[in-house]
């Protein structure tokens, strides 16, 4: 029976269908299969082949490594992060936008590269590692501390290019109120500045910590992959695919998977919390 009068919805973009459609279809195959593959790749060994595999000493090692350095570098790149996007937002200086193009840097630079420039630099024999051992016995290269420095490095650009934005966007007006209402700067600031840029700023560490965790051509070089001592995740999972040994690869591909939804979970929730409050 045909049904008269019946029209098809007005939408505002043409053919919408269609386009979501072959969105979700490109979406199936990049992301949804691969993520597949990898979450069922790991149950060939079975359950107890499974947490064998992730219970070794040296997968936990490099799992911990993995994660604590990317918190601890996400959290140096935030107050970094801020006060580079305040610069380049509210101050203006001589350099200022060779400084904005710097920032994109690590976006553009291939990430062996940087692991070589800054194993050069952090080296016992390098600019700066020299004067830090001569100075304070600091030793970073070939350590846990040279993987936080790598990943501090491909991280900073995610919290200024947040960040900067939402700056742009405030203005001066609320700080001028608060000026003229008494509070003193630092008040401005605690009261008014930071609680607008809260959201922006857990955005930013979740893209940088998202970004550390995964990351391996600039880590590398710098840390000396010493089993035990500074041996990342991903290159766990590279020495595993070079033995063969893929389902074990896809165990420690899927816990890294697990550990850092939850984290980026509950980082999202806690700015949903952060947007209501504000409303």
């Amino acid at each position: 029976m045909l049904l008269t009068g019946w029209r098809p919805a007005n939408t505002a973009i043409p053919g919408f269908r269609l386009s979501l459609g072959v969105t979700l279809a490109w979406l199936g195959i990049v992301v949804l299969i691969p993520l597949s593959a990898l979450a069922l790749r790991p149950w060939e060994l079975g359950v107890m082949g499974v947490w064998r595999s992730l219970a070794d000493e040296r997968v936990v090692a490099a799992l911990t490594l993995s994660f604590s350095a990317a918190l601890a570098a996400a959290a140096i790149c935030l107050p970094l992060g801020l006060l580079l996007a305040w610069a380049l937002v509210r101050l203006r200086f001589p350099g200022r936008g060779l400084l904005d193009a710097a920032m994109d840097l690590p976006f553009a630079l291939p990430t062996a590269v940087a692991g070589i420039a800054l194993t050069a630099l952090f080296a016992p024999n390098g600019w700066l590692g020299t004067p830090l051992a001569e100075l304070f016995g600091w030793k970073v290269a070939f350590t846990p501390a040279g993987v936080v420095v790598a990943l501090v490095f491909v991280g900073l650009p995610f919290i200024v290019r947040t960040v900067e934005p939402v700056l742009r966007d405030m203005g001066d007006e609320a700080e001028e109120a608060a000026a003229t209402l008494g509070a003193t700067r630092p008040q401005t600031l605690l009261r008014v500045v930071l609680p607008a840029l809260l959201p922006a700023l857990l955005t930013g560490f979740a893209l940088a910590f998202a970004r550390a965790v995964g990351e391996y051509g600039s880590v590398i070089f710098i840390a000396g992959n010493l089993p035990m001592v500074s041996e990342i995740a991903p290159l766990l999972i590279v020495i595993r695919l070079e033995q063969f040994d893929y389902a074990g690869a896809a165990a420690v591909g899927l816990a890294m998977l697990v550990i850092s939804f939850a984290i980026l979970l509950a980082l999202n929730l806690v700015q949903r919390r952060l947007r209501r409050g504000r409303q």
